[in-house]
């Protein structure tokens, strides 16, 4: 019996993709805001360049979390996204 996948939605392009395939931003109770880990209010991200730019843009992040989010959280996601993108042109 195979399991069906959790869906999760973008804050910037609203598609809902399965969870695997966004990059998650946590509110983490402990840590603050961080990148694929920790437990708390979350919010998904395509690993795409103009969803990131959107959700930097129209601030989507900070909405969807509702806190502030320093710009090294922002440094940190663009690394992860141009990490994202390069293992995908090597595909």
């Amino acid at each position: 019996m195979s399991q069906s996948p959790i869906l999760r939605r973008c804050v910037a392009c609203k598609k809902v993709l399965d969870r695997k395939y966004l990059l998650k931003v946590t509110r983490d109770f402990q840590n603050g805001v961080v990148l694929s880990e920790g437990m708390g209010r979350s919010a998904y991200l395509c690993p795409t360049e103009s969803c990131f730019e959107e959700a930097l843009k129209r601030k989507r992040l900070q909405k969807a979390l509702r806190c502030d989010i320093h710009s090294s959280v922002f440094n940190m996601l663009q690394k992860q996204l141009n990490t994202c993108i390069d293992s995908d042109s090597e595909a």
